[in-house]
């Protein structure tokens, strides 16, 4: 696996490798230190990993940071100090987890000032658990909805999800009701918690877009340097390929367009039954992980995130940015941002049915098409961005 960096504004592959750490007594620092625990990391690139590539140069101005995370392939952050944790055996669908390791976790936690955690991991577990051990201050930002992303994630059958859905809510409130401080994305997000009786504080900070990356492009030049037919409608997706994230009801919409020249485009990879479904079909194309994301959605005519569950939706903010109509399952805080008939459409995600009468809509449509896009870019514009992301949890540690 090719090694990473992160700098302020683009990734590159560079060489690198783990320094010997020299102890600093924290009266003798200036800055504070920031442990950042995350059980998603690069070179594994999903939205916790993105998430952290733009929030990670921009908090190392202010916060002398060490990354503890899952060993999925070398990093290298200039300023930064990267501690892997070794994986476990055992995979989860697409997802290998790192192991329990409390004693090396906790270690990082008493070295530091302030943790600000990502996931409940077996990493993050132990992040929490650590902190409120040695009585530091501990901010976790929430990324997903816990009792519904493992129900779906890990279990095939809907008895099965039965059996998990009480653990999951117990499991999620035993730990975040440890944290010092919970960061969500929105205020619905918030009551949600709040209703299953998280009683942890809560602080609101939303997540961005850089939109002089993910803006309109040209679809023809874009579609001939990735050697796509210029003249398909394509409907695409940009995320992991999960149980959870709903990818058969979108095949199964696809399949009922009545489109003679149309392709499925889904950028990222994941469960690998799922993907071999997708790829059964000649006229559907799966790119596998990539960061490169911005290319492949300047070829896309209408945007696709039929999720069962989502906080924000990172990519559903990346496609609008670019530009693109999207149609969207009703989850999580996407309905406080997209307007059904305004910048964007809903569908009942339980139904291929509704999927494909909205798509054909759009595709017989090119003036709506248009406009959606044109009002979804102004959206982003308007109210989302990472400097306002970093603003408020820089602001959030600095409270702790």
């Amino acid at each position: 696996m090719g090694r990473v960096t992160i700098d302020r504004y683009e990734m590159e592959n560079v060489e690198w490798q783990e320094q010997p750490r020299k102890e600093t007594p924290p009266a003798a620092r200036e800055r504070r230190r920031l442990l950042i625990t995350t059980d998603n990391f690069l070179p594994r690139w999903d939205g916790i990993s993105r998430f952290l590539s733009e929030m990670i140069p921009r908090l190392k101005q202010d916060y002398d940071i060490v990354v503890v995370a899952p060993a999925y392939g070398e990093v290298a952050i200039d300023g930064v100090e990267v501690v892997q944790i070794p994986l476990a055996r055992r995979r989860f669908g697409d997802y290998t987890p790192a192991r329990l390791a409390y004693a090396r976790v906790a270690r990082e936690v008493r070295r530091a000032d302030i943790v600000f955690n990502q996931a409940l991991g077996p990493i993050g577990v132990c992040a929490i658990l650590a902190a409120k051990r040695h009585r530091r201050p501990i901010a976790n930002y929430i990324h997903s909805i816990e009792w519904e992303l493992a129900p779906k994630a890990l279990a095939p059958t809907t008895v099965i999800r039965g059996l998990i859905l009480p653990f999951s809510k117990a499991f999620t409130r035993f730990f975040y009701n440890r944290c010092s401080t919970l960061i969500v994305p929105s205020e619905n997000i918030s009551e949600l918690f709040s209703w299953q009786h998280v009683t942890a504080p809560k602080r609101i900070v939303h997540l961005g877009v850089d939109t002089t990356k993910f803006t309109i492009g040209d679809r023809k030049s874009a579609r001939e340097a990735l050697q796509l037919p210029a003249d398909a409608f394509i409907i695409g997706y940009h995320g992991r390929i999960g149980h959870e994230k709903n990818i058969l009801t979108l095949l199964r919409a696809f399949r009922r367009l009545r489109i003679k020249n149309k392709r499925l485009l889904i950028v990222g990879d994941g469960v690998q039954s799922i993907k071999s479904r997708l790829l059964k079909h000649n006229d559907v194309i799966v790119t596998g992980s990539t960061n490169h994301v911005v290319k492949w959605l300047h070829c896309v005519d209408v945007y696709v995130q039929p999720s069962f569950t989502e906080t924000t939706s990172l990519t559903v903010l990346e496609a609008m940015s670019c530009g693109l109509p999207v149609v969207s399952s009703k989850v999580g805080f996407i309905p406080y941002y997209i307007i059904d008939g305004e910048n964007g459409l809903f569908f009942n995600n339980t139904s291929p049915y509704d999927l494909s009468t909205k798509i054909m809509r759009l595709h017989d449509d090119p003036l709506l098409r248009d406009a959606l896009g044109k009002a979804a870019r102004k959206t982003i514009v308007d109210r989302f961005d990472w400097e306002s992301t970093a603003k408020g949890i820089k602001q959030v540690l600095d409270d702790l």
